[in-house]
């Protein structure tokens, strides 16, 4: 055992050493509930060496026990050589930073964050109203989503054109406090 701490707190590898105990260390807090897992939100600026599409937490812990591993066992089979310290430090980072790329790879699924669905991505789509007529007080028309599916939604109109059951309509705003989009009547376009 006393081996094994020598190892880890010879140089280089008492440097992720200590990186690896400050790891260790967030994620505890993070199981009992001291700490925020969103202390690096979004890949924090990661993605340029190939580790975007997780968290920078998760992508960080990785890095760090990988190059810890490798700098430990460096040190352990380079013992007694005179250049250790150049051999083992950038050797320990290039396989961390290389096998933390191949492992999060499989993990960006799990962290994808989708396009979140709002009610004004209906904004500039037609409609087909579904009830008998659209009036400043009420109305229903059907939507298609950019997705393919449809919804019914809540529609009012300010005047103008009649639209009734099966007319096809413009949503051209969305009222938030009322919950309904505005809509106006399509050009009819002539068939000659």
């Amino acid at each position: 055992m006393s081996e094994f701490v020598g190892a880890a707190l010879a140089f280089p590898a008492v440097i992720f050493t200590f990186l690896l105990v400050v790891v260790v260390g967030y994620w505890v807090l993070v199981l009992v509930g001291g700490a925020d897992t969103d202390v690096l939100d979004g890949d924090g600026g990661f993605g340029g060496l190939g580790l975007g599409g997780v968290p920078a937490t998760v992508a960080l812990s990785v890095l760090v026990t990988l190059a810890w591993f490798v700098s430990v066992a460096g040190v352990v089979l380079l013992d007694g050589v005179l250049l250790r310290t150049v051999v083992v430090l950038p050797v320990a980072l290039v396989v961390g930073l290389v096998g933390t790329r191949l492992l999060v790879l499989p993990l960006r699924g799990w962290f994808a964050e989708g396009k979140q669905e709002s009610r004004m991505d209906f904004v500039g789509r037609t409609c087909v109203i579904r009830t008998g007529s659209v009036g400043t007080d009420f109305g229903q028309a059907e939507v298609t989503a950019a997705d393919g599916s449809s919804a019914v939604v809540q529609v009012r109109q300010s005047g103008g054109e009649a639209l009734t059951s099966g007319a096809e309509a413009m949503i051209y705003d969305y009222d938030a406090d009322g919950e309904f989009f505005w809509v106006s009547a399509m050009e009819r376009r002539s068939t000659e």
